[in-house]
């Protein structure tokens, strides 16, 4: 019986509904019961159990799963709230009920994928995954060789250092640069530290999937992108732990993560002014 058992959060994923991460701030909210009864986190739920989110009846899909590259224009709000003006969904429009992978600043604009697959949303959005994500961005002054080497080497932001990454400039006030973390606003906190402001910034790439639409098009995925994307995310990490976000106690020091700026240190008072 055990074994036909599923955790909430993925049962509800897997309906296409939300995310499992959306679904856990459902079920924190007290919105989602099972049989007419609130659950608490990490409740297991059987095939023979009512899940209602808001009162209504939700039931595993067996339809064909949607997955779309979209090219998102600047000013929609990559969220599910339709109350939210201006909302990715409203937006596209779509006749069946997707929402985002991850997001992208309502200021900037490229490349984001929408699906009503919960599960596949969960194994891309691993902080520990290394799974590329390509951007083109431009500053407010020109790009020195130095801010180039700094921001590919590591740049201390939310009291973290961001992780090493690649960077090429591609022109006087533009570069390219190519993350695997998904830090909140990390490419303009990060230009932000370094004395520069980032005037347009464009995702162009998302693991093995390049933005090959219009602005404010989409399209969907071909059977080949869908196999490999699977693929590349399979390795990828499915325990709790490596669930984004997640901040390391200051105390805690690791071999392989660079120290903690110091409230002491001359840095972070200049971050700070």
């Amino acid at each position: 019986m055990e074994e036909n058992l599923k955790r909430l959060n993925k049962f509800i994923g897997e309906t296409g509904y939300c995310s499992r991460r959306e679904a856990d701030k459902l079920i924190e909210e007290g919105r989602v019961t099972i049989n007419g009864t609130v659950p608490e986190m990490g409740t297991k739920v059987s095939p023979n159990d009512e899940v209602r989110i808001d009162g209504k009846l939700i039931v595993e899909k067996n339809e064909k799963l949607i997955y779309l590259a979209f090219n998102k224009p600047v000013g929609i709000e990559c969220t599910t709230n339709l109350e939210v003006q201006n909302n990715i969904v409203d937006y596209i429009n779509y006749p069946k009920r997707i929402f985002p992978i991850g997001r992208l600043d309502k200021a900037s604009e490229g490349l984001i994928f929408m699906t009503n697959d919960g599960d596949i949303v969960n194994k891309i959005l691993r902080a520990r995954n290394n799974h590329e994500k390509e951007y083109t961005v431009t500053v407010n002054k020109p790009i020195t060789e130095r801010f180039i080497q700094r921001m590919g080497n590591g740049v201390p932001i939310l009291d973290t250092v961001t992780k090493k990454c690649k960077v090429e400039q591609i022109s006087k006030y533009t570069f390219k640069i190519i993350l695997t973390q998904g830090l909140n606003r990390q490419i303009r906190r990060m230009s932000e530290y370094l004395g520069y402001e980032v005037t347009a910034l464009k995702r162009i790439r998302i693991i093995n999937i390049s933005l090959d639409v219009p602005i404010g098009r989409y399209r969907d995925l071909t059977d080949a992108e869908i196999k490999e994307l699977n693929q590349l995310i399979e390795p990828s990490s499915k325990t709790e732990e490596a669930s984004l976000p997640k901040v390391e106690s200051p105390n805690k020091t690791s071999s392989r993560r660079t120290p903690f700026i110091s409230k002491n240190d001359p840095r972070f008072k200049k971050r700070n002014q």
